[in-house]
């Protein structure tokens, strides 16, 4: 049984670092993509506060087909170039929305969420991956958890 949890209170970049960190020792040496991403959703349940889903969409035949998360069932299947997660795959670039709602084509898979944090995984240049963090409290995200998850993805370019 592991117990990675930062204590209540640490600030943002501490707690990446140790998120980070964490990561890191589950992931080493294990070449099963879908356990790595398995271990790296319930590390992000446990590290961040405010979320209600955090996990993967995988790069599958030219589109995000739903990979390991926590929270409430999720769409499946995400195009590329629609919605956040679509977007930030299509981009190759982390999108930060502090207001779902007002971000066009905007896919609704859990009807609380309010704002959204998206970091590509990439691979040569191109994502193989998405990591997906929804909140219900708007503008839950800022520069901090981007760096922070920005960080952790490039981390798992080669495990996943």
């Amino acid at each position: 049984m592991f117990d990675f949890r930062p204590d209540a209170g640490t600030p943002k970049p501490e707690a990446y670092r140790q998120l980070l960190d964490a990561a890191e020792a589950l992931t080493a040496g294990e070449r099963d993509a879908v356990a790595n991403m398995a271990n790296v959703a319930a590390l992000l349940w446990d590290f961040l506060p405010q979320l209600n889903w955090a996990g993967f969409y995988r790069m599958v035949d030219g589109e995000l087909v739903l990979g390991p998360f926590m929270g409430r069932p999720a769409c499946i299947r995400i195009p590329l170039g629609k919605g956040v997660c679509g977007t930030a795959a299509s981009e190759a670039m982390t999108q930060l929305v502090e207001d779902v709602h007002a971000f066009p084509g905007h896919i609704a898979c859990d009807s609380v969420t309010n704002s959204e944090l998206v970091v590509p995984v990439l691979r040569d240049g191109k994502a193989i991956a998405v990591i997906d963090l929804d909140s219900p409290e708007k503008g839950r995200f800022d520069q901090h958890d981007a760096a922070g998850i920005e960080a952790l993805a490039a981390m798992l370019a080669d495990r996943i």
